[in-house]
């Protein structure tokens, strides 16, 4: 049995095991990984490479400062400004919330956009008295979203402008992503007010916080000093993240912010490591060499194929799209969208070509599709960050997300041909 029917069939128990949740998921993708070294589809020395993962090291610092915002009574205080303005209603909540996120996304990047937003919503739901369930998947959906907007919002936007110039074709522009990407922004925060709330669990399902972290907010709320280093740390953050600095990484600027408030003595040593959540850190780093299987063993690539050769001998460019943007948006569930990008791009630029059609609509498609990982908490990074904030199951993000994936995809085969024509010029 070769690598790539091995994954596959890795890739399926996982699958199973995430749904039921007979194995808590963590253990469950630190299983898969074990599997595909033990099996020999990646060197069993990469097994647990995911825990030095600099996205992992960003986690964990942005678990730090989110804790600190809690502990010093800094999350508490600004969640009491926002109320103010937005009101304490679901919905206004929901789409300030998703608009911000959606906002700062287009520019840096969507998980630290998640991360540091996490704490702000958790403090505004506490005095709101809205439960943090209801708030989180959006939070989360709406990051993803943003990162549609502009060139750097999202890896897969630039792998699929350097694709076309590696074939000699016009690259997309650095706002050009807009024109699909704003559209969609607005219509996944209708579809989550009209549609997607009502998929979420009920309220009162989980705790708007739980004592511990609700005692160290009230605690906090007279140590200024402590929430002005913490307010300003975070700023400090943001601001290095989005001016994407080569010598501060995401990682780096997230770390110093930590290390800086456990210093400062803004969060007890303690205290930090018990503001990481643990089984998001486990959840992820086990993800990540399953994906690297599914890129090296040619797993993915088998996909491709099968869903390429399905569809015929000379099938419609409005065909290819759909289903290149249905492929991605299946593989970017369980692969990295980056990955998954990297595997469609030559072959839509090919098979556009080959229609000879213009191959700017099928390479915005499979862009577009590779951020609606909206059905899974492994999807992407702001999924999973939420994960244990919100409480939420693998079948919530299935409920909520399936949806929220069906309408980009309708929004985005409705636009993308009218901006980016198959036949331009006729």
């Amino acid at each position: 049995m070769d690598n790539a029917t091995l994954t596959l069939i890795i890739l399926a128990f996982v699958a199973f095991f995430f749904v039921t949740e007979l194995l808590p998921l963590a253990v469950t993708a630190m299983a898969g990984a074990i599997a595909c070294g033990v099996l020999g589809i990646i060197p069993m020395n990469t097994v647990f490479s995911g825990l030095s993962n600099s996205t992992v090291v960003l986690f964990a610092a942005m678990f730090v400062i989110g804790a600190a915002m809690f502990h010093t009574g800094l999350a508490q205080k600004i969640g009491t400004t926002v109320v103010k303005f937005t009101g304490t209603g679901e919905n206004s909540l929901m789409i300030g919330s998703m608009v911000v996120a959606g906002a700062l996304s287009s520019v840096t990047s969507n998980t630290a956009t998640t991360a540091c937003l996490i704490p702000v919503i958790a403090g505004i739901c506490q005095v709101a008295r809205i439960p943090v369930n209801r708030q989180m998947m959006p939070l989360a959906f709406a990051a993803g979203l943003g990162g549609t907007i502009t060139l750097v919002g999202t890896p897969p936007n630039i792998i699929a402008a350097g694709a076309l110039k590696a074939a000699g074709l016009r690259p997309f522009g650095f706002f050009e992503f807009a024109w699909i990407g704003i559209p969609l922004t607005v219509a996944g925060i209708i579809y989550m007010i009209f549609i997607g709330k009502h998929l979420l669990p009920k309220a009162g399902e989980v705790a708007e916080l739980d004592a511990e972290s609700a005692a160290e907010a009230k605690a906090g709320t007279t140590d200024s000093m402590k929430q002005w280093l913490t307010g300003l740390t975070l700023i400090f953050v943001v601001v290095v993240m989005a001016l994407d600095i080569k010598k501060f990484p995401l990682e780096i600027a997230a770390t110093i912010g930590a290390l800086f408030l456990v210093i400062t003595k803004c969060i007890g040593e303690k205290d930090a490591y018990k503001g990481i959540d643990w089984v998001t850190i486990f959840l992820f780093a086990g993800m990540l060499p399953v994906a690297t299987a599914m890129d090296k063993s040619g797993a993915g690539k088998l996909i491709a194929n099968w869903v390429v050769s399905a569809m015929g001998g000379s099938p419609g460019p409005l065909l290819v799209t759909i289903v290149l943007f249905a492929l991605s948006a299946g593989l970017t569930q369980f692969m990295s969208n980056t990955a998954a990008t990297a595997l469609l791009a030559p072959i839509g630029i090919g098979i556009a070509k080959g229609l000879g059609a213009s191959p700017h609509a099928v390479m915005m498609a499979i862009a577009i599709a590779a951020s609606c990982a909206f059905a899974t908490p492994v999807g992407t990074p702001p999924n999973t960050l939420v994960l244990g904030p919100g409480g939420y199951k693998f079948m919530d993000y299935v409920k909520a997300g399936t949806g929220l994936v069906i309408v980009s995809m309708i929004v985005s085969v409705a636009i993308i041909p009218m901006v980016w024509p198959f036949f331009p010029g006729k």
